[in-house]
């Protein structure tokens, strides 16, 4: 048998979709330690459609094979940032200037910047926001990792606008891995009223949205079309969201689809 890959014919009218490197409709994935062969197996399949693998939190750090993902990332033209939990270790620790340099030593040309679990004054995180963009793209997190923490929509909006004012690329709005976290309540429902508040005075083309449940990528689709940014993607769901995107899922098909299909074909 043939193992030769047969070209997908392009006979669907389906929604377009950015090519990279992308500015919009992100898809960002967390890598919570993969082997080797899982990453290469995971570009292999769905390299096209991801943007940002992240090493979740402190996984980078004691991961052996984080220097052969990083180049395999490269080759792909695929960006790798460690986890902005790892930053707030460093910062406590006060290892910043270490982080920085083992950032650099790995060739790394993003960071992440949070405050979701150690608390810092804001001015002080613009300050390391500012100061990092000098050498790198910076994403930074807003939001708390504490499920019960319940901050003010207008304080979310402050802080993304300044971030962004402070030279951030995008603002990723916490949901934690679990996705039961900031934007989401417990439950995992999106807390609709506080998204509503943050896109009302911030451009959602300068956030990236964590939406780990396919229930919360569908909202956020149906809401922001199908070039919204999401994040904290796990390997398995890259094409499942893609599908979600392109309305080729029953979940997002009249919703990514212009025209009425009642009665289409007949």
């Amino acid at each position: 048998m043939s193992t030769q890959s047969v070209r997908t014919p392009e006979f669907l009218a389906l929604p377009g979709r950015p090519s990279k490197p992308r500015q919009t409709g992100i898809t960002h994935v967390i890598d919570k330690g993969l082997s080797t062969r899982e990453f290469e197996d995971l570009l292999l399949t769905s390299g096209d459609y991801i943007d940002i693998i992240k090493f979740g939190w402190g996984t980078g750090y004691v991961s052996p094979n984080l220097a052969q993902k990083i180049s395999l990332l490269k080759d792909a033209g695929i960006i790798g940032v460690l986890g902005g939990t790892f930053f707030e270790v460093c910062l406590a620790q006060q290892k910043i200037d270490e982080w920085r340099r083992w950032v650099t030593d790995l060739g790394l040309t993003h960071v992440e910047v949070s405050d979701g679990t150690v608390s810092m004054p804001h001015d002080l995180k613009l300050e390391h926001i500012r100061r990092l963009v000098k050498d790198f793209v910076v994403l930074s997190e807003v939001g708390s990792k504490d499920s019960e923490a319940v901050v003010a929509p207008y304080k979310w909006v402050e802080h993304i606008t300044s971030e962004l004012r402070a030279g951030a690329w995008k603002v990723i709005t916490e949901a934690r891995e679990s996705g039961t976290a900031g934007v989401f309540r417990t439950s995992g429902e999106v807390r609709m009223g506080l998204v509503e508040e943050v896109v009302h005075a911030i451009d959602p083309q300068s956030l990236l949205f964590e939406a780990p449940q396919k229930q919360q990528q569908v909202w956020f689709i149906e809401q922001f079309g199908p070039n919204v940014n999401l994040g904290n993607i796990a390997p398995d769901e890259v094409i499942p969201l893609e599908t979600l995107r392109l309305g080729l899922r029953s979940d997002t098909l009249r919703a990514t689809t212009k025209d009425n299909i009642d009665g289409a074909g007949i």
